[in-house]
Parts: structure tokens; C-alpha cells; sequence
């Protein structure tokens, strides 16, 4: 799966790791509905950090259909919201 993170380009995931990323986006998703701030920031910052992690970067030049966009890590917690499904960021979570 191919990963884009807003701002900072693409990384190709293993499907089999989303499961590991779907713990972080229950919280974020949990956090805006209660308008928790600091929480939504920390939790954004642990997600991205835990793709990246997982995740292998694409070559800058590469151009290819993203599966998944995540937010920037300066994203608001306003601008988040726009990009939720009822699954939060990460298919199959919630």
C-alpha cells in the first residue's frame, strides 16, 4: 500500500501493518471527538512517527496513486476532521 503523508511525500506500507496503526488512529479519532487538543497532537505526531517507522520512503520522483493520505504533523485539529471517514484516518479502524 502506498502511503502519502501531506507535505512530506510517499512511503509503500505492508497491509499487514495497518493493524498496527489502527490502535493510534482509535485514539486520535477519540481525542478530536472530545476536543482534546494536546492529546489529538501527541497522538497525530506518535501516528506519523510509527508510519514513517514501518514505512520505506519512496523516491522523491516517484509519482504513484496514493491508498492512504495522512494529514501533515502541523495539520490543525479542524483540518483533520475534514479528512476522516467513519473509519478515522485508517480503513478498518474505529
Amino acid at each position: 500500500m502506498i502511503v502519502r503523508i501531506m507535505g512530506e511525500g510517499q512511503l509503500t506500507l505492508a497491509d499487514g501493518r495497518l493493524g498496527e496503526l489502527n490502535k493510534l488512529d482509535d485514539e486520535l479519532l477519540a481525542e478530536m471527538e472530545n476536543g482534546d487538543g494536546p492529546g489529538f497532537r501527541a497522538t497525530l505526531q506518535a501516528l506519523l512517527a510509527k508510519v514513517r517507522e514501518l514505512g520505506e520512503p519512496l523516491p522523491d520522483d516517484a509519482l504513484e496513486p496514493s491508498d492512504l493520505i495522512l494529514p501533515s504533523p502541523d495539520a490543525t485539529l479542524e483540518e483533520v476532521r475534514e479528512l476522516l471517514s467513519d473509519d478515522g484516518l485508517i480503513p478498518g479502524s474505529a
